[in-house]
């Protein structure tokens, strides 16, 4: 893509816009900076561009003389595509591309590209580290927290790009095309974005629009709508895993084996009691992981060292501490009822469990259903909190085990004052963090702090 003296507007002056901005400069293109949060000023825009001279702010709107310049618009994730102001730049016959379309085009090397409901930020950093044992030149990016915009330009033909891809950012994509791809799981989530389950699936499956049989793509067996997707429809060659049955070709769970056979290559890569990663879950997450490498090129013997020692990332069931006889996990970014379904199911104490947040229209029904007993106390904040009650009374879920809180600093405290030695206490939201916190980061920080500081 030729970008110097392109006339560019950048939607959403977020992490991945002003990445970029940043990319656009450094080749020579002049981006207009576009936001319609209530509030913003040009400097609140410009705070975090390598280059304010050479960006144009547009808080709220963008004049029509502008508008009539532009070549392309490069929307960021958190930009639904369907705005009607998005449409209206459509209208004007603009190509409209995402961050992770531009740095692609603008990037070089080889590129491995993880989607999913669940499961995406654990899987890409494994791969990560598994391939910085193999190669000398690797990019973590993506929907992981590092902007693909800020690595593109120091990608070479000798790069690897890892990077964790979600449904917002495969949206807006045309010509980005994985060496190796992987679709780990597929449930309800987003909905609020794209309405209906057959659209959510079809943005997750692009992962593989331009690839074909020299490409592989990484599937999970178990997921119906994935092994009906990798039966009829996938162009890549399919590379199965499974957390339930012996598979003649790819990679499965044998009781507490991983065990690859693909392409001559039989082997044990790990047994799970030697991984730091716990639940079935996160033993899918190796799976898909070392099915991308080998793919990838990466040899067993390296897999296999890099698996045995690779620690949880941060708010994915990690491990706070232990106070007064109680355990505390941060799963801040148990984002969906189905990832949390994932967190509860680790727990092997009686669990007080913290939950509720952003409503994105989710049904909670699956995630109260799976508490199994393990539940002690069911601590609801946030703008959820009254629907999660609602479906849990449904369910069956005792309403005196069911406590309602204003802030998650109040369900907190409820739990240092209450929590008995031998339980655990679990954040584990099912929901967004947006509201109460600007990011599940945010929400998983003040929950570390909080178990580190103040009890």
């Amino acid at each position: 893509m030729e970008l110097a003296g392109k006339k560019v507007l950048v939607y959403g002056a977020g992490k991945s816009g002003i990445g970029a901005c940043n990319l656009l400069t450094e080749a020579g293109a002049l981006p207009v900076l576009f936001d319609q949060k209530e509030g913003l000023t040009p400097a609140d825009m410009l705070a975090g561009v390598s280059k304010p001279e050479c960006v144009t702010a547009c808080p709220g709107t963008v004049p029509e003389d502008i508008l009539a310049s532009l070549d392309f618009v490069v929307l960021s994730p958190g930009v639904p595509t369907d705005l009607p102001t998005v449409n209206e730049l459509r209208g004007r016959g603009l190509p409209v591309i995402g961050e992770v379309e531009l740095a692609y085009e603008a990037g070089r090397g080889r590129v491995l590209a993880v989607t999913g409901t669940n499961g995406k930020t654990t899987t890409t950093a494994l791969l990560g580290e598994i391939m910085k044992a193999a190669v000398p030149e690797v990019f973590v990016v993506g929907n992981i927290g590092n902007a693909y915009t800020g690595a593109a330009l120091r990608t070479t033909e000798n790069s690897v790009v890892v990077a964790e891809i979600s449904s917002f950012q495969l949206e807006t994509i045309r010509s980005f095309r994985p060496e190796v791809s992987a679709i780990l799981n597929i449930t309800e989530d987003h909905l609020n974005r794209h309405h209906t389950m057959e659209e959510y699936i079809r943005v997750k499956e692009l992962i593989t629009m331009n690839q074909d049989k020299s490409c592989t793509c990484v599937l999970n067996y178990e997921d119906p709508v994935l092994r009906e997707f990798g039966e009829k429809a996938c162009p890549a060659s399919v590379f199965w895993f499974s957390s339930a049955r012996e598979l003649d070709d790819g990679i499965w769970l044998d009781g507490s084996r991983i065990v690859l056979n693909r392409g001559g290559v039989n082997r044990v890569l790990a047994d799970v009691e030697e991984l730091k990663l716990i639940g079935v879950h996160n033993y899918e997450n190796v799976m898909a992981a070392a099915a991308m490498a080998f793919s990838a090129g990466v040899s067993p013997d390296v897999i296999a060292d890099v698996v045995r020692t690779f620690k949880p990332v941060a708010h994915r069931i990690e491990y706070i501490d232990e106070k007064n006889g109680v355990i505390w996990y941060n799963d801040s970014k148990g984002t969906n009822p189905d990832a949390a379904i994932k967190g509860i199911e680790a727990m092997k104490r009686p669990t007080y469990l913290i939950a509720g947040g952003y409503d994105k229209k989710s049904d909670y029904s699956g995630w109260i259903r799976s508490f199994g007993g393990r539940v002690r106390k069911l601590l609801l904040e946030g703008a959820t909190r009254y629907d999660i009650k609602k479906t849990a009374l449904e369910c069956g879920f005792p309403e005196e085990d069911i406590v309602m809180f204003g802030t998650m600093r109040e369900a907190m405290d409820y739990c240092r004052d209450h929590a008995e030695p031998g339980t655990a206490v679990l954040l584990s939201p099912a929901c967004a963090s947006w509201g109460e916190f600007p990011n599940y980061e945010v929400r998983g920080e003040e929950f570390r702090n909080y178990v580190e500081k103040e009890i």
